[in-house]
């Protein structure tokens, strides 16, 4: 709720500032680079990852939200015409996404076809390591201390001397090996993996947390729910006459495109009274 916080918007903006610093060093295309940035998390959910997890369970056929972007781009945009983007645009899109894969992506089949694809790919991993440690700090979920001390020294004691030390290695190692790959020194990597595995143990598992996902997979369960029970009204939210595509991925598609404050708004319209009703 503060102003301060990231929000996907803000995440996006700078994943597109730090693989942009990164494809300019690298004499790499950046307008590429930043058009692979500015889509690359277009169709995520309302609530994270809690959101993307729950319309995974409830919608037939699964959803991913990379997969999602790429239908954003090609299908809603437009009123259903589309972006018509480049080939090398949508590959970056749909194959940005990791959770806790590799930092650099040596699997062809997930690996991005053009080099600024796959510096998007770990802008994006800088970005969220380190501004979700941020976040998670000024929401008192962690303090300072909490943070392994090895990471600290090998990446820095702040916000921005940590993405200054991994951009700065990115780009040296590359440079130096000359081979045309993405490159990160051995000491580096290791600290990113650690500082990882620490936001997954401490933040993003913690029982705080888990408690509000809980609460958010209700909230898109029952609109679900409600809209599939009630195609109608759904076509009015939408301001459609008809359905562009089965009702459950139309829905799927209208509860993915929400913010959080929508879809808090829209629960609390269709299922809590209004307070001068109670009596």
């Amino acid at each position: 709720m503060g102003d301060h916080y990231r929000t996907r918007l803000t995440h996006t903006l700078e994943v597109s500032q730090i693989a942009r610093t990164i494809s300019k060093a690298l004499r790499l295309n950046e307008d590429l680079t930043e058009a692979i940035s500015l889509g690359h998390d277009i169709g995520h959910t309302p609530f994270g990852h809690a959101g993307e997890n729950t319309l995974n369970q409830i919608v037939p056929g699964g959803f991913n939200h990379a997969d999602q972007s790429l239908r954003v781009v090609d299908l809603l945009e437009r009123d259903g015409k589309g972006l018509n983007l480049t080939f090398e645009v949508r590959d970056g899109i749909s194959k940005h996404s990791k959770g806790r894969g590799e930092v650099l992506c040596e699997d062809p089949a997930c690996m991005a076809s053009t080099v600024e694809g796959q510096v998007v790919r770990i802008a994006d991993i800088i970005a969220y390591i380190n501004h979700d440690i941020d976040d998670a700090l000024r929401g008192g979920v962690i303090c300072q201390g909490d943070i392994p001390t090895d990471c600290l020294k090998g990446l820095g004691d702040t916000h921005s001397k940590r993405i200054n030390t991994m951009v700065n290695d990115i780009v040296t190692e590359t440079l130096r090996s000359g081979d045309g790959g993405l490159h990160i020194t051995e000491s580096v990597l290791s600290a990113i993996l650690n500082l990882r595995d620490f936001l997954w143990d401490r933040i993003y598992e913690s029982e705080t947390v888990h408690a509000d996902f809980h609460k958010a997979a209700k909230i898109l369960k029952e609109l679900y729910q409600y809209l599939m029970d009630h195609p109608g009204y759904f076509l009015t939210l939408i301001e459609k006459e008809s359905l562009y595509d089965s009702l459950e991925r139309c829905v799927c598609d209208f509860l993915a495109g929400m913010t959080d404050r929508y879809a808090f708004n829209l629960y609390e319209k269709l299922f809590l009274p209004l307070p001068w009703t109670v009596l």
